[in-house]
């Protein structure tokens, strides 16, 4: 088993990554659990899990919700807080968000306001949610405004990947996953931007234990030095401004993976434009997202997709901000600030690119 340790001063917590690993945890019976998944992950993995815990000897209940983005709202977040006070659930309990993106975001804004605050765990099922949403405590909820534009930032007791649970997803559950994978590679390792170019197409279980591991080494170490994003942080975010955008403009009918895919092709090109980036590692960068499945353009509405991009919530100005890669591996930084504001006319020419 691996172990990475996330280090906020009194709040520390690890990351466990392995095989097989969530059958043989232990768990202390002495808390009462509230297990939080979506209708698709209760059946496949949220059931056993409830069984482990029972036959633990601990008091554990699992509540859940209909699959799928449109669920992460604030009725959803409601309905599950009523839930729990029906059941009198205290403030020693213990929620375990277990499922993707969706399924951590919600579990873990219901568990950091649920009576101002009740300890939580992530145990994420898929890669996206491995390599990227289950470390580094930001949860929330989409409004007609935006993605995630209600939230906080609220760190698990901590974090279980088994990657015995991919076995249950889709092909295009693991590609949004590969999507996240090499935006960390591009925004932070040159030697795991190689790795990915030369392995990519490969499904066995080392590939996923090690670039899950790279990742959560990265972000770990990312989230550490800046907890709250104030600056630093924002380096995972390249490909998300645009790719936000894309997701909110076609009512999330396009995956998380394609979406920041695109808008990791559109941002670094801007970034060329901008003469910051080589043109070959942007063409290296999108052979990698073509080799993956997925497209480098976008077909829609240009007009709207800059207008959702101008009600960004890390927008400061009449400008766009992007994080923008000056190689692979490594972000322009100036000044401190790992964002560049962009004129509209340049982000404009380049997705009429």
């Amino acid at each position: 088993m691996i172990k990475i340790s996330l280090n906020f001063g009194s709040k520390n917590y690890d990351i466990n990554i392995g095989k097989g690993i969530l059958q043989k945890r232990i768990f202390d019976k002495s808390i009462r659990y509230a297990i939080i998944t979506d209708s698709n992950v209760r059946k496949l993995c949220g059931e056993s899990l409830q069984n482990l815990l029972k036959k633990q000897g601990a008091d554990v209940a699992m509540l859940d919700f209909p699959a799928g983005e449109e669920s992460k709202t604030r009725e959803t977040k409601a309905l599950l807080e009523d839930k729990l006070f029906e059941m009198n659930y205290d403030a020693d309990s213990m929620i375990i968000a277990l499922g993707g993106g969706v399924v951590g975001d919600i579990a873990g804004f219901v568990a950091a306001t649920y009576l101002r605050g009740v300890s939580y765990m992530q145990i994420p099922t898929t890669l996206l949610a491995m390599v990227d949403s289950s470390i580094g405590g930001k949860v929330g909820i989409n409004v007609d405004k935006g993605e995630n534009v209600i939230g906080t930032f609220y760190q698990p007791k901590g974090v279980i990947i088994d990657i015995e649970t991919l076995k249950t997803l889709p092909r295009k559950e693991m590609l949004n996953g590969l999507s996240e994978i090499i935006k960390c590679s591009m925004v932070r390792s040159y030697n795991f931007f190689e790795y990915l170019e030369k392995g990519i197409g490969r499904s066995d279980d080392n590939f996923y234990l090690y670039s899950i591991e790279r990742c959560c080494r990265l972000k770990a170490r990312i989230v550490e030095l800046d907890e709250k994003e104030l600056e630093f942080r924002k380096i995972l975010n390249y490909g998300h401004i645009i790719g936000h955008a894309i997701e909110a403009n076609e009512k999330y009918k396009i995956s998380h993976g394609e979406a920041v895919a695109v808008g990791m092709a559109y941002e670094g090109l801007i970034s060329f434009q901008l003469g910051l980036l080589k043109k070959e590692d942007l063409e290296r960068q999108n052979a990698l997202i073509s080799r993956v499945g997925f497209p480098t353009r976008y077909e829609g509405d240009v007009s709207k997709l800059i207008e959702v991009m101008k009600h960004d919530k890390k927008r400061k100005d009449k400008k766009i901000h992007f994080v923008l890669p000056k190689t692979i591996g490594e972000v322009i930084e100036e000044n401190g600030h790992v964002t560049l504001a962009v004129d509209e006319t340049l982000v404009r020419e380049c997705l009429n690119n």
